[in-house]
């Protein structure tokens, strides 16, 4: 949606916002090849020249975005979890959190996910950066909650396992909209929960012997 006329003069964080949720918007509709800073420009209520006084070219604008997106999405999953509950109710509302962000955020994961993993080169470093620190987070719980000590790279290797279920699931919800965010987080809390659970209490599965 466009903005009529151009906006008045703003504090400059404010007005770095406004560029951005436009950024965000017109990204996640047209892709990054197709967006135009004309038409983020248009959105944004703002003349080009001041777009590109304030966040530079369109690469550094989408990377911002990138960086931003990622900074709020990882907020909203570690505010979301209750780390004073069980283990699984620590998973259930870190999972809960993060398809709330997606389901009420569906412009800001197309540009994390869809986009920036398409175009490769320092995006994908971007994308990269917010996986690994949602690794950590996961990694962390998971180190916490064990009856079982666990090694960093076990911690590291089952959190990377469910950050990339979790992404695929959100990238799969994204073609899914009716989907309720509570029922998307539910199917994949009783997948991984299965396991999980039997890790927490220290149970392992051992691969049958071989003669």
């Amino acid at each position: 949606m466009r903005t009529e006329g151009r906006a008045k003069r703003l504090p400059r964080a404010v007005r770095e916002r406004q560029i951005m949720d436009a950024a965000v918007d017109v990204f996640s509709r047209l892709g990054f090849h197709s967006a135009s800073m004309d038409e983020i420009s248009e959105v944004a209520g703002i003349s080009k020249p001041m777009l590109y006084a304030y966040l530079g070219s369109k690469e550094e604008l989408f990377a911002t975005c990138i960086r931003r997106e990622a900074t709020r999405m990882m907020e909203a999953i570690a505010s979301g979890v209750e780390p004073d509950q069980e283990p699984d109710v620590q998973l259930w509302s870190g999972l809960r959190a993060f398809f709330g962000f997606v389901g009420e955020n569906r412009a800001s994961w197309q540009v994390l996910h869809r986009q920036a993993s398409t175009q490769g080169g320092p995006f994908a470093i971007e994308l990269t950066d917010m996986r690994g620190r949602a690794v950590s987070l996961v990694a962390a719980l998971l180190t916490q909650s064990t009856k079982a000590p666990a090694t960093k790279l076990e911690a590291e290797s089952l959190a990377a396992a469910l950050v990339g279920a979790g992404e695929s699931l959100a990238d799969w919800w994204l073609d899914h909209p009716e989907e309720p965010a509570g029922v998307v987080a539910a199917r994949l809390m009783n997948l991984v929960w299965m396991g999980f659970g039997d890790l927490v209490d220290g149970n392992v599965w051992h691969p049958p012997s071989r003669r």
